[in-house]
């Protein structure tokens, strides 16, 4: 449906254009006279609306084709108008000839400025020749039917070629717009091809006014019509339905204006056929070509001549194109050489035809001796099928309807020397017009090892070799996911004291002595069980098949034989470690992560028992986790909500019974129970939590002890000390601190150590010490007498006091061995001019022992019970006269 933007103006035109005609017609004018109205009256029509609809359009190309529109229907208007005053001047083309064929021209520019993509260059010579086959051709029809019978009275040739120039030129000015109109987009069609019709129409016109004015004949009134009609549709096209944005054509319409394009460009060839069969059939009949048939000759001979042209220049262009097909095959030959493919021509058979040098670089064969050759004969069997099956979609017979295909396909090459390469190789057709196909090959050698080596490293550990974690838990999810899967179980293996290794001869060497272990452990267990490193110092190990559960448990304290079996030579030094490991069975109700997880559970369990043993997985072991990471959890919101208090158990002087000092003890009463101290130091310990609550304890009991000595009474405050509380950063100046908040002179504090923290991390540990020493704090040695370290320690460190374990006290008067180390412990301590204290006396005959051996002072459940800050007041208050009994 036609949407009109301003229906006035081509209401108006056409109302104009119907008025003249019908008053040119009532009249009863010469046929002359009414073609010159219509013309006029049309051809006005048709300029005003085109200078109206330019003003109007915003296309700056679409302006410009409708003014000269407008310009030649105004040019044509003139030359129409003053015809019939000039046809009776005794000239053949008159002046008003000549403004028409101006008129022609200027449409014929505007017909041209209409199309979207207007012919340059190359192309526009071309649509020239064509058209003037065209024009050429039907002119040859139009005089061998129409014009030559007519031409008996034209006498002079000269005058009969001058006569039909100007239908000649309107012919050749519609052949040359018609191609570039024609096949063009939508939104220019109604303009164009309405401007086209105009020329075709003048064309005709042009033609029967020649024929009139050769034959002397007055030409029918029906012959009137054609161009003023043409020109009132020209008036109308431009204010219909607007044209906003350029059309896009669909796929299925592209192809249909290929076609339309293939069709217009065979209409020269069409019709010089036709001109040909006209002047055969003419010749045939036994009729003679009236007229000129010098101009006859004159008009097949340029058409001659122009195909001639035409058939040389495409020749050339032809032979351009093949240069560059040629070229650009040598290129991508070149191309594809010069990246180390191989590139080769076969047929769909396989059969090879040419093949590039490149082939020899690569696999080793000569090209001469592939040509002729199956390249079936180089590629693996197992390959051979897919590669057949992708030939044999590459037919001819199975191209697709959108252009040859191409495809890719993965196989192996067996190169010279035997060796099966993996390869990759693309075929497409052969643009030579044979049917063959392009192969190019390419070796991925290199990229398959990467792929391979990428693979390795991700499930494998670059230090030792091992499969890693990822493979360990993938393995062990297959191994359960299979039905029937029994006696399967884990084995963790941890290296005991492994983090000393790093930190003393560094982080290199012990990688290196994880190699050695992993080494060891590889040639411990069976054949078909899978050893992974874990992490860290940790290895995982998977039996896949144990006949029972003894078996999985022989093959753990193999592991641990084998670990510490002899020392690791790591550095010029050997390094003796041992294992602790843990071993879990797989259940039906047991997935792989918990499987993993309780051999976990059961190595700490080893590694907390003291290391170098096995411990099997018991259900006991993850609810004693559970427990202490709940424990941990309370812990630290005990710390937030003030739960735990302080007891102090005194330390008297054995001879004269007077309380000399207090020990500071930790309690925690957590939701009204109270939990003893051995089950949540250690975590505290673990988890770091220790640091604060040290300190807690540290501040409050200086506070507490100053009050008391604020009161008379000479009394110290004992501390115990942890590894993680000395090794805490700003720990002196936290101890300073507490002192300076609370009044307690330094001297009357005493930290206490034990003997295994001073032998681990020796030389940090000491330095901590000696700054707390030059405070004026004084040290103990705890437990004295159970380590190994203690005399070459006393002598780095200036201790105050020494500690006696309670496991010799213990055995005073039953034990002689136990009272001979004792003894000789006071002794010692006399020696050297230390402060000696017994722990853990709890029998009046300890206490004579002790007092006997001179020992200085003492604490324990004879002496004294830990108690509240208000039993210490009371105690100090009674000054206890008797230590026969209990407290």
């Amino acid at each position: 449906m036609i949407r009109w933007r301003d229906p006035r103006v081509p209401l108006t035109a056409a109302a104009v254009g119907v008025a003249g005609l019908v008053a040119a017609l009532l009249s009863g004018a010469p046929v002359v006279v009414v073609q010159a109205v219509a013309g006029v009256v049309s051809a006005a029509a048709a300029a005003g609306s085109l200078f109206a609809a330019a003003s109007r359009t915003n296309g700056r190309r679409r302006a410009l084709a409708w003014r000269w529109l407008a310009g030649g229907s105004l040019t044509w208007l003139a030359g129409v108008g003053v015809r019939p005053i000039a046809d009776g001047a005794p000239f053949v083309v008159t002046f008003a000839d000549l403004v028409l064929l101006a008129g022609t021209a200027m449409l014929a520019v505007g017909t041209g400025l209409s199309a979207a993509r207007p012919a340059r260059g190359h192309a526009l010579l071309r649509d020239l020749a064509d058209s003037y086959v065209c024009a050429a051709s039907i002119l040859v029809i139009l005089w061998v039917t129409l014009v030559g019978p007519a031409s008996r009275e034209a006498g002079d040739a000269g005058n009969l070629a001058v006569t039909f120039a100007s239908p000649l030129f309107c012919l050749i000015l519609a052949c040359v717009v018609g191609p570039a109109v024609v096949p063009i987009r939508r939104s220019a069609w109604p303009v164009g091809l309405a401007a086209l019709s105009v020329l075709g129409a003048v064309a005709a016109s042009e033609t029967i006014t020649a024929l009139a004015r050769v034959s002397g004949d007055t030409p029918s009134l029906a012959w009137v019509w054609p161009a003023p009609v043409a020109f009132l549709v020209l008036a109308a096209v431009p204010w219909s339905g607007p044209a906003t944005r350029p059309w896009e054509p669909a796929d299925e319409e592209t192809s249909v204006r290929e076609s339309t394009s293939s069709l217009i460009a065979a209409v020269p060839l069409l019709l010089v056929a036709a001109a040909t069969v006209v002047v055969l059939l003419r010749v045939a009949g036994g009729g003679a070509v009236q007229g000129a048939p010098m101009v006859l000759s004159l008009v097949c001979a340029s058409i001659v001549a122009v195909l001639v042209g035409r058939l040389f220049v495409m020749l050339v262009e032809t032979g351009r194109l093949r240069r560059l097909v040629h070229l650009g095959e040598r290129q991508l030959h070149d191309l594809a050489e010069s990246t180390g493919d191989v590139v080769m021509v076969c047929d769909h058979e396989g059969v090879v035809h040419r093949i590039g040098e490149g082939v020899e670089i690569t696999y080793g064969y000569r090209p001469a001796d592939l040509v002729g050759g199956s390249i079936f004969d180089y590629i693996h069997p197992e390959d051979v099928p897919g590669i057949r099956a992708a030939l044999s979609v590459m037919s001819v017979e199975d191209e697709p309807a959108e252009g040859p295909g191409a495809c890719m396909v993965a196989c192996r090459v067996r190169a010279s020397d035997g060796t099966w390469r993996p390869a990759e190789s693309v075929a497409t057709r052969h643009v030579g017009g044979e049917d063959l196909l392009l192969v190019t090959t390419r070796d991925v050698s290199d990229q398959e090892a990467l792929r391979n080596q990428v693979t390795h490293l991700t499930f494998h550990d670059g230090i030792t070799g091992l499969p890693n974690r990822a493979y360990f838990e993938e393995r062990t999810r297959e191994v359960l996911a299979r039905p029937g899967t029994s006696g399967a179980a884990v084995i963790f293996l941890d290296l005991d004291g492994f983090t000393a290794v790093n930190d003393s001869v560094g982080h290199a060497s012990g990688d290196y002595l994880l190699g050695q272990a992993a080494r060891r452990l590889r040639a411990t267990v069976r054949a078909d069980d899978t050893l992974a490193r874990w992490g860290g110092d940790e290895f995982a190990v998977l039996l896949e098949g144990a006949a029972d559960a003894q078996t999985a448990v022989d093959l753990a304290e193999r592991l641990v034989r084998t670990v510490s079996s002899e020392p690791f030579r790591v550095a010029d030094r050997d390094i003796a470690l041992t294992a602790s490991v843990g071993v879990a069975f797989a259940a039906d109700d047991v997935s792989s992560a918990d499987l993993i997880r309780n051999a976990d559970v059961a190595m700490a369990r080893a590694k907390e028992l003291g290391g170098r043993r096995v411990e099997v997985f018991a259900a006991h072991m993850h609810t004693d986790v559970v427990r202490r990471l709940e424990l941990a959890a309370d812990l630290q919101r005990a710390l937030l909500e003030d739960q735990f208090a302080i007891e102090y158990q005194p330390v008297v002087d054995l001879a004269t019974s007077r309380v000399t000092a207090v020990e500071a003890l930790v309690r925690w009463c957590r939701a009204g129970e109270s939990v003893p101290p051995e089950q949540f130091l250690g975590p505290a310990e673990d988890t770091g939590l220790i640091v604060p609550l040290s300190e807690w304890i540290l501040r409050e009991a200086c506070r507490e002890v100053a009050a008391w000595r604020a009161s008379a009474w000479e009394i110290g405050l004992s501390l115990n000390l942890s590894a993680r509380q000395i090794m805490a950063p700003r720990f002196v100046e936290t101890v300073e601190s507490a002192l300076g908040d609370s009044g307690l002179p330094p001297s009357a504090l005493t930290l206490e150590v034990i003997e295994e923290m001073l032998v681990e991390d020796a030389d940090e540990t000491i330095v901590r010490l000696s700054e707390l020493r030059a405070l004026g704090v004084r040290l103990a040695i705890d437990d004295f007498g159970t380590g190994y370290a203690s005399l070459a320690l006393l002598r780095q460190l200036p201790v105050d006091m020494i500690k006696i374990d309670p496991s010799f006290v213990s055995g005073l008067g039953r034990d002689e061995t136990l009272t001979l180390l004792t003894r000789t412990i006071v002794r010692l301590g006399h020696d050297l001019g230390l402060i000696v204290v017994a722990e853990g006396i709890e029998r009046p005959e300890q206490l004579e022992l002790l007092r006997e051996m001179g020992c200085t002072r003492g604490q324990g459940f004879l002496v004294a019970r830990p108690m509240a800050a208000r039993g210490v007041d009371s105690l100090m208050r009674t000054s206890l006269s008797s230590l026969g009994t209990p407290a």
